[in-house]
């Protein structure tokens, strides 16, 4: 490892060690030479002012009455971390389909500034990082920045929504509970002072946004997670009950490393097949879940989605006679 890795290495060992550790021990964990352990340690005491007590006998630490727990000024990355925040920055660049670009592009010059530092004149692979978004909606950035803010600063939200089932225009008063990112979207769930009721809003539908002053109605968070986030999906409304998917031999590999929900329970059948019990509130998203697999998954119970199930696809088989 170069100097900039062992001295971040050093430091963690230190901090980390409740006794004096050997220089011997340095040498091992850094890799390099007693005499190379040595600069190190006074570069970390002299130049970054760390409370480094010991000698080469005992051993060396940090003293624990230094005054208070010492940490690197700036900040500090080992090549891992590096490598797995150019993956993330990445990540924060390609998705969301631009609706954070110009809200993120100074922390996002910020990153890169920071990646040029620590490269040491290497070019860094861009390209081998990869990220397709799956399905994500347009957004007006306007909206969502208006949508945050209204949650995070506790603020009553006023807005025109236009929902999809009804393609039906209103305007809503709400009181923002927290933005849900859920399948490369976003959700607003609020409390609705009009319906008086909890609600979950596409933010992609939301329009001409306002921050209004009075001050949002706060809803506990185990109410918003039995209401919101009980039932399969993030749709409003308490479970309505479990539903049980056998999925083929070939499928099993695949759903077994699934998570469809907190709450789910799977477990391989004796012939290979995989079995899944997972509470659902909308049984919709569900059906179209399964279809996702096609002929190698059965929905086995409760009797009445199975049925569903059964007339989803005789009206898909249909439109091909």
């Amino acid at each position: 490892m170069d100097r900039y890795e062992r001295i971040l290495a050093l430091h963690r060992t230190l901090q980390a060690a409740r006794y004096p550790v050997t220089v011997a021990r340095l040498q091992d964990e850094l890799g390099c030479s007693r005499a190379t352990v040595y600069r190190d340690l006074a570069f970390l005491r002299d130049a970054l002012m760390a409370p480094v007590v010991g000698d080469g006998e005992a051993g060396f630490r940090y003293d624990p009455d230094g005054g208070g727990r010492f940490e690197l000024p700036g900040l500090w990355l080992n090549s891992e971390e590096l490598h797995a925040l150019l993956a993330a920055q990445q990540l924060l660049s390609r998705s969301g389909g631009g609706v954070l670009s110009s809200a993120l592009a100074p922390l996002q010059q910020r990153i890169e500034k920071l990646l040029d530092e620590h490269s040491t004149g290497r070019n860094w692979p861009m390209q081998r990082v990869r990220v397709i978004p799956h399905r994500g909606r347009r957004m007006d950035e306007h909206s969502f920045r208006i949508v945050c803010s209204a949650v995070l600063e506790r603020r009553q939200l006023s807005f025109d929504y236009r929902a999809r089932s009804t393609d039906e225009s209103t305007r809503r008063t709400v009181s923002p509970q927290r933005i849900t990112h859920y399948r490369d979207n976003w959700y607003l769930d609020a409390w609705d002072e009009d319906k008086q009721g909890l609600r979950s809003f596409s933010v992609d539908r939301i329009a001409a946004a306002r921050l209004l002053d009075s001050p949002a109605r706060d809803v506990d968070d185990a109410e918003l997670d039995r209401q919101l986030a009980g039932g399969y999906g993030i749709f409003s409304g308490e479970p309505k009950g479990w539903a049980t998917i056998v999925f083929g031999a070939k499928a099993a590999r695949w759903v077994a490393d699934e998570r469809w929900h907190s709450q789910q329970q799977g477990r391989f059948l004796p012939d290979g097949r995989y079995e899944l019990k997972i509470p659902y509130s909308n049984a919709r998203e569900l059906l179209m879940d399964v279809l996702h697999y096609g002929a190698d998954a059965e929905i086995v119970e409760p009797k009445a989605l199975r049925e569903q199930m059964r007339g989803m696809l005789q009206l898909a088989v249909a439109n091909y006679d």
